[in-house]
């Protein structure tokens, strides 16, 4: 009976040491902040382009109903010109029958001079001479010009309006600015270099605020590869079409980085242990950091934000002080490394969401000095690779 007891004591014992770990993904918003902060009643701007392109759907247009009217006014000398051409073709062919007969003849007077054992072996391979005469042209009235729309595909349809118009600061308004954006653009700049194709696209981007130059500098300078073809054996319309085209993808990404207010939705997986009593305080830290993330706001006040932040603090206070209590030596203990592997994990995946890079390598380095003792999976070791990925690109 005794040893009955002591068996139920041990298996007690166990239990209440023995850690359920669950997770979960929490989904929040934050604003990702520019370098130049600008009051939210101020952030108006305009853009102005300065570029070589100046073509339009409706210069395309216009320019193919000129040419289909200088056509029917042309009509009559087109016909004059296809009979005159006819008739040229017709003396050509008088003069190429003349030609014909003559070397026929030439040919057939030497074949006759040909023994019979030369003649017959000329024949069976087919080289006995015969008379070849052209065919006799025949004349073809052009068809009246009839106008059929250009496809616009085949056309580099562009102009500093249309440039204008793809290029935005997020969270800005357009009219009456206090933010004034000139962008200057060179033609792209086709070069070739062992065989392949690079380009730039030489570009320069002014920004004044009320007036006062805050930015003067010029992007898409370096030649970027093209194609693995030199540049008289591509398509230069098309690629110079998505050249520009990135290089407006590279003008929105620094003034945005320079002025943007973008909202990003973000998420972050969060791990927890279940069990009440012992590991209370572990569920009040999750808790203060799941219920502060989802209360962040996206916009420029950070009032709420603070204390948002400030409460959540609570909750990483708690995991750093348990972190201290880890023994990860003893898989029996309490806080054991199972423990100190999920609070790791959750400190490096909340400050890489958060973007707090700093904070993020320092748990990093405190978690790969434990690494011998933490007994990763496969996947936690995929996932940690690329936390540090995330960290130090």
């Amino acid at each position: 009976m005794r040893k009955f007891l002591l068996s139920l004591s041990v298996i007690s014992a166990l239990s209440v040491h023995a850690q359920s770990i669950n997770s979960e993904t929490v989904d929040f918003r934050v604003l990702k902040a520019p370098q130049t902060s600008i009051s939210e009643n101020s952030r108006t701007y305009n853009i102005t382009v300065n570029s070589p392109y100046n073509l339009t759907k409706e210069d395309v247009i216009k320019q193919a109903k000129k040419e289909h009217q200088e056509a029917v006014a042309n009509f009559s000398n087109t016909i004059a010109e296809s009979q005159s051409d006819y008739q040229q073709s017709l003396k050509d062919y008088n003069e190429e029958i003349i030609k014909a007969k003559e070397k026929f003849a030439l040919e057939s007077a030497e074949f006759k001079k040909m023994t019979l054992l030369e003649r017959l072996t000329l024949q069976e391979k087919g080289l006995k001479p015969q008379l070849q005469l052209p065919s006799k042209p025949v004349y073809s009235k052009p068809s009246p010009p009839v106008y059929r729309e250009p496809n616009l595909n085949d056309y580099f349809i562009v102009d500093n309006n249309v440039l204008a118009s793809q290029i935005a600061i997020d969270g800005y308004k357009k009219g009456n600015p206090n933010v004034d954006v000139y962008v200057t653009m060179e033609k792209v700049n086709f070069q070739d270099n062992a065989g392949q194709t690079y380009a730039n696209q030489p570009t320069k981007i002014v920004v004044k605020e009320n007036g006062t130059e805050k930015i003067n500098t010029t992007i898409s300078q370096d030649f970027t590869f093209v194609s693995s073809q030199p540049s008289d054996n591509i398509n230069k319309p098309a690629e110079e079409k998505k050249y520009l085209g990135n290089n407006i993808k590279a003008i929105n990404t620094f003034l945005n980085d320079n002025y943007g207010y973008k909202t990003l939705n973000k998420q972050v997986k969060l791990e927890f242990v279940k069990n009440k009593g012992e590991f209370d305080d572990l569920e009040k830290a999750h808790i203060y950091v799941t219920t502060n993330l989802r209360k962040l706001q996206a916009n420029s006040d950070q009032t709420n934000n603070n204390i948002a932040f400030a409460n959540m603090k609570k909750g990483t206070d708690i995991w750093e002080q348990t972190l201290k209590k880890v023994n990860y030596k003893d898989k029996k203990a309490p806080y054991n490394a199972k423990i100190g592997k999920y609070i790791n994990f959750n400190l490096i995946r909340l400050n890489v969401a958060l973007e707090n890079k700093k904070d993020a390598e320092k748990y990093l380095n405190e978690m790969q000095e434990k690494l011998v003792d933490l007994d990763l999976s496969y996947n936690e070791k995929a996932e940690l690779k690329q936390l540090e990925n995330q960290i130090y690109k």
